[in-house]
């Protein structure tokens, strides 16, 4: 099923993309390197597809055989006619992590870069309205909006905090790097600072100045989650986390899916058996259309979930496991029909 299906979609995505890579005269080594980063990006994400149909084929194809009844009739169980399956499952299921907690994180650094920087252009890879960051356990950072193309922030906040107390608080129009000079430069620069019962207050028109973090520390780019391994994920979930970073939910909902999508496999074997076990009268055509409904319905609830979790503030977890927990109730239903 890979095979038959990668290169089609490769040459789908080849037809709507060709304009494009015309237009910016793209090497062409590049964009061998795009599709073989896509090749794992395309697999990573319609695994369920694949699963379904891999499973409801070769199922329908012994049942229209007559194998299926022949090996129930001899006493064997349905549980331990489905134990094969099961096995196979865990062997894809293991790959499958395997592949989506260390493989498919490398490829997709390269592979957003080259959207963006080919297929993209002008949009924004980055969050960039309403940005805190919490830079240590004293130091707190706030910017209304920010241009990373410029390196130019608007309404910059700086507070610093001894304890409960704040000490010292910044404020400026805007905050701009300069590159030639590695320095900030901070307009209408208003700076109040408080000593016991007294404040001070400092101001100018223009101040050039250091800070201990990068501008792009503010915006990391939305997609750097999907680009580490787990354990490079586990650091920089934990580094959002203390900061204080507004996509905390997405990298979460990444985090999630890595253990969700592998397991998956076991609940869509169960389901493609179960549907696939029994000679119908359309045949085989009637079991692959069941497949592919059922497959794109998975696919359609994960990616329901993943934008409630981004939009509607629902948890991470319950993001990336509700497909299983659903299709899990699915799964136990047509196993008991399936039994009788």
């Amino acid at each position: 099923m890979l095979f038959l299906f990668i290169p089609i979609g490769i040459l789908v995505d080849i037809s709507q993309k060709i304009d494009n890579f015309k237009e910016h005269e793209v090497p062409t080594n590049q964009i061998l390197w795009y599709y073989f980063d896509f090749i794992w990006f395309f697999g990573n994400m319609l695994f369920p597809i694949f699963l379904f149909l891999s499973v409801i084929w070769f199922t329908s194809k012994m049942a229209n055989d007559t194998e299926i009844i022949a090996i129930l009739s001899s006493g064997i169980s349905f549980y331990r006619y489905l134990r094969p399956f099961m096995i196979a499952a865990s062997i894809i299921a293991l790959g499958a992590l395997i592949v989506g907690m260390f493989i498919v994180p490398m490829t997709n650094k390269s592979f957003h870069e080259f959207q963006f920087e080919y297929l993209k252009k002008g949009k924004n890879d980055r969050q960039t309205a309403n940005l805190f960051k919490q830079l240590n356990e004293n130091d707190y950072v706030y910017v209304s909006s920010y241009n990373p193309n410029r390196g130019l922030a608007y309404n910059f906040t700086y507070e610093h905090f001894e304890g409960n107390k704040l000490q010292y608080k910044i404020a400026a129009r805007n905050i701009r790097w300069l590159e030639k000079d590695s320095l900030y430069r901070l307009t209408e620069y208003f700076k109040r600072t408080i000593i016991e019962d007294k404040e001070y207050i400092e101001s100018k028109s223009r101040l050039d100045t250091l800070f201990s973090f990068e501008m792009r520390e503010l915006s990391p780019v939305t997609y750097m989650s999907q680009t580490l391994n787990y354990f490079e994920l586990n650091d920089f979930i934990e580094s959002e986390r203390a900061s204080g970073s507004p996509l905390i939910n997405n990298h979460l909902m990444v985090r999630n899916k890595r253990w969700s999508l592998p397991f998956s496999a076991f609940i869509l074997t169960i389901i493609s058996v179960a549907v696939a076990s029994f000679k119908r009268r359309g045949g085989m055509g009637i079991n692959l259309a069941l497949g592919i409904i059922l497959a794109f319905t998975f696919v359609f609830f994960d990616k329901v979930f993943e934008v409630m979790v981004d939009k509607s503030g629902m948890s991470p977890y319950w993001g990336a496991w509700m497909p299983n927990l659903i299709f899990g109730v699915i799964a136990i239903g047509l196993l008991r029909y399936a039994k009788r």
